[in-house]
Parts: C-alpha cells; sequence; structure tokens
C-alpha cells in the first residue's frame, strides 16, 4: 500500500485483528472528537500521509443494517449554543469553516450519507440534519481540511440507532470488520489511485 495513505479506526474492535493479520497497520483513535483529532494530527504529522482513510461503524435509521456507506459530508450533531442564537452544529466564532464539512467521494459503488458526529452514543433523532452517525469523523474531516489532507470516509451500519443499538453495535462488528477489510483491499488494485 501506497504510503500516502494512512489508515484510522476509532477501536480495535472495529477492527477485531482482521486488518493486523493481513498486514495493515491500523492507527486507532480512541473514542470521541477530541481522541481523534489528536490522533489524526499525530497520524498526519508522523507519516506524511497525503490521505487518511477512517474506516469504521455508524448507526442510522435511514441506511440498511449492514451496508457500507461513504460519507461525504461530516456535521456536528452536539454542538449546541442555540441559546446564543447559533444553528445547532454551528461553532460561534469559528469562521474558517462551516458547519458542514464536505468530502470528495471515492467509492463509485457506495451509497453516500451525511454523518453526525457528536460524544453521545446516538439512540434518538439528531437536532442537525443527517443519516448516519459516529462520534469521531467531523473531528477527523477538521483536521484534514486544516491541514490539507484528504479524507476519505466508509462507515459500516451496525445498529439503527435506536434503543438497541448498543446491542446491535456489539453484535454486529466482526461482520463490519470483514466488509471493511474487503473494501480496504478494493482500494489497492484501483487502476489510476492517487492519494
Amino acid at each position: 500500500m501506497s504510503s500516502d495513505l494512512a489508515l484510522i479506526m476509532a477501536l480495535p474492535n472495529e477492527s477485531k485483528g482482521l486488518f493486523e493479520q493481513a498486514g495493515v497497520e491500523v492507527h486507532y483513535s480512541g473514542i470521541g472528537k477530541v481522541n481523534a483529532a489528536f490522533k489524526a494530527f499525530e497520524v498526519i504529522q508522523k507519516t506524511g500521509c497525503k490521505t487518511l482513510l477512517n474506516l469504521g461503524t455508524a448507526g442510522s435509521s435511514y441506511f440498511d443494517a449492514h451496508e457500507l456507506v461513504e460519507v461525504t459530508q461530516y456535521v456536528q450533531r452536539d454542538m449546541d449554543v442555540s441559546p446564543l442564537g447559533f444553528d445547532v452544529g454551528v461553532t460561534p466564532v469559528d469562521t474558517d469553516y462551516p458547519a458542514e464539512i464536505n468530502l470528495d467521494g471515492f467509492f463509485a459503488h457506495l451509497n453516500k450519507g451525511t454523518c453526525g458526529t457528536g460524544d453521545n452514543f446516538e439512540t434518538g433523532t439528531p437536532k442537525v440534519a443527517c443519516n448516519l452517525v459516529d462520534m469521531e469523523g467531523y473531528a477527523l474531516a477538521k483536521v484534514c481540511k486544516k491541514l490539507g489532507v484528504r479524507l476519505i470516509s466508509v462507515k459500516y451500519i451496525t445498529d439503527g440507532a435506536n434503543d438497541t443499538a448498543h446491542l446491535d453495535w456489539e453484535e454486529n462488528l466482526l461482520l463490519g470488520a470483514k466488509k471493511l477489510l474487503e473494501l480496504y483491499k478494493t482500494i489497492k488494485s484501483k487502476k489510476g489511485w492517487r492519494p
């Protein structure tokens, strides 16, 4: 694999050791936006990568369970300064970046989605418009934008972001890891791959 590409996932649970068994180096961020931002910055500085590939899991009441969805837009579902007159998702006084961070699509065969990132395990309807939810992606996207690094992000839908989400997430991790590894392998064979 090109050294211009680095792979980041939130937790070893999301890879189930399958990536390491296949000889793929994975950088794990830990849970949440702060951990994700720190790790993304560290990985980019350490590897000099031009593309950061984020593979992981997400909940969705819109997409089918077990589907792979490429994220082409990230929003913050837990940034809420609405009592001061700001829309939910908008970070006050952050004029460099809008509330939405857009990504270029990479996988033509995958459905595209808007992912709402927040520091909570979502089991209801987010306050911002999005059709899948995670806990790290917006932070990864913002760090990449600030550093001029491309982010490609694909999520395996483990659960319906509902009251059984915590059970479904755990139950579906192994299948998700298998599907994400197969997707990763397609990058190697993609003709004309450019970071």
